[in-house]
């Protein structure tokens, strides 16, 4: 065991926690099974080998270094669990099942392999991998082989597959299961070397270490490579999550004004943000509600628009050296202030003109967005007015 060992452990476990939330929406995500017991066989794995874990095990089940066999059998399983994975990222799903099937079988054939040539084995000192009978051969034989195959498949397909993908983040994940599955066979290389050094009277085992090292360092990259699109994926939502709060917080003084003005943009009472933000839930529908009640509120303020307020403000902010689209928005967060004045004052203008905004008409809510984010930031309310945050 490696002092990478833990970390690997750490990767394991925090995947297969990760993945557990969207097992919930995807269940019949074949891909997604598969890959969360990628993770959970990985941990398991991990778990058995620790020194504590590994003398409990054996003084539970009554059998010297039990967990060996065990450990390396979780191992079989997350080969299985990987080369799947594989197969439903890279064929149509009827061919992905039916190889699915196969590697099962495979790795059904492998375990028993084990446990079949490790009853044969005196267990002592097995732990070092000391004992050098024809069965020992046989059992390491069995994991060479099987450890080997898969890795070099799963080398090949994600490397194949990575050229294909567009997504950078999925072809860079790719490249780094790739990159894990050839470390790995350099285990299987010195292992191997270790059993033909031995039929001539001679041995590797000073090598067994960079063996366990090759083993955890490219385990560790495997499971790196399956967790970054994950991670990316979280990342994104929690960016998305408090960009959506902010800019729902950003607008609260532009939608307070309007509301104060004009209450009946507001059909129902907004949902309290704090709540939101200790629940952790996300704003979505609130934001958008926000958008169509600022834009609600200035149609409501359209008589008060006075042309020579835009005008005046037009040429202010032109000669300061904005341009659009940041003047159309200064230019209408000015209009919007002298339209609230106007409105509580009840004087109409009386030339009326258009927002002037107008010109830079957004296509899209999200462009309605980072518009209106403009025009808050330019906006100031006037002196007068009373506001209400209850309502925010």
């Amino acid at each position: 065991m490696s002092e990478l060992h833990p970390i690997c452990l750490v990767i394991a476990s925090m995947g297969f926690l990760f993945l557990l939330r969207d097992l919930k929406n995807n269940r019949k995500d074949r891909a997604l099974v598969l890959l969360s017991l990628v993770y959970l066989s990985s941990a398991l794995s991990f778990i058995t080998e620790l020194p504590p874990i590994w003398g409990r095990i054996d003084a539970a089940l009554g059998v010297t270094n039990i967990a060996v066999p065990l450990a390396q059998s979780f191992v079989m399983l997350i080969l299985v669990f990987q080369t799947s994975v594989v197969a439903y990222w890279a064929f149509p799903p009827a061919k992905a099942r039916r190889m699915s099937k196969i590697f099962w079988i495979a790795g059904a054939a492998a375990i028993a392999g084990l446990f079949a040539t490790f009853s044969q084995i005196d267990p002592d000192d097995f732990s070092h991998f000391l004992v050098r009978g024809p069965f020992y051969k046989a059992y390491l034989g069995i994991y060479i082989a099987a450890y080997t195959l898969a890795q070099t498949y799963l080398a090949v397909k994600c490397w194949q597959q990575a050229r294909r993908s567009a997504n950078a983040w999925v072809s860079a994940s790719l490249r780094i299961i790739t990159v894990g599955a050839v470390i790995t066979v350099g285990q299987s290389v010195i292992r191997t070397a270790d059993l033909v050094a031995d039929a001539f009277g001679s041995s590797a085992d000073s090598w067994l270490a960079f063996a366990w090292l090759c083993g955890d360092a490219g385990a560790l990259l495997t499971l790196l490579g399956y967790f970054l699109p994950t991670l990316v994926d979280r990342a994104r939502g929690v960016y998305g999550w408090a960009n959506e709060h902010y800019v729902y917080k950003r607008l609260g003084p532009l939608w307070e004004a309007l509301y104060a003005a004009t209450p009946s943009i507001a059909a129902v009472p907004a949902e309290s943000q704090l709540r939101s933000l200790v629940q952790l839930r996300p704003i979505s529908f609130s934001l958008y509600r926000r958008i169509t009640e600022i834009r609600d509120g200035m149609i409501e303020l359209r008589p008060y628009l006075n042309a020579d307020v835009r005008d005046e403000a037009e040429h202010r902010h032109g000669t300061q050296g904005l341009k659009d689209p940041d003047l159309a928005a200064a230019v209408v967060a000015e209009q919007i202030r002298e339209a609230l004045a106007s409105h509580r004052q009840k004087q109409a203008a009386d030339e009326v003109t258009e927002y002037a905004d107008a010109r830079v008409s957004p296509e899209t809510t999200d462009e309605d967005k980072h518009l209106l984010l403009r025009i808050a930031r330019h906006f100031t309310p006037p002196l007068a007015q009373v506001t209400t945050p209850a309502h925010s």
